[in-house]
């Protein structure tokens, strides 16, 4: 596999990590509807969270947050609409970012809530 899907997959595995320990329930690892992908679905209290997880190892070419493009940020929406269809929703949701900076610890985690809304 490659070095940058191995520090992706370390990257989702620290977000999640991050978000149960501040009392979230996760729900759904790489959940997929077609070729699109949400990487996280939590809930906490009664809110259902759409989370997009960017790892870089460094932040020499920029945020990682800047990675979530407008297409990105269509596709979450998408995959989410289908998500809330899928099983029926009926709960509040949000678009948050987790980014995870370094290759070992201590790693720098940022949770950015609420990150983008829907225009639906």
């Amino acid at each position: 596999m490659a070095e940058h899907n191995l520090l992706g997959n370390k990257g989702e595995m620290l977000a999640s990590r991050y978000l149960m320990d501040k009392g979230y329930a996760v729900l759904h690892y790489n959940w997929r509807s077609g070729h699109k992908e949400i990487d996280l679905i939590a809930k906490q209290h009664d809110v259902l969270v759409f989370v997009e997880v960017k790892s870089r190892a460094s932040e020499m070419y920029g945020n990682a947050e800047e990675a979530v493009t407008d297409r990105k940020i269509r596709l979450l929406i998408s995959a989410a609409q289908a998500y809330i269809l899928r099983y029926k929703i009926d709960l509040k949701f949000r678009f948050d970012i987790i980014t995870v900076i370094g290759r070992c610890e201590p790693y720098r985690i940022e949770h950015i809530e609420d990150a983008f809304s829907p225009t639906w």
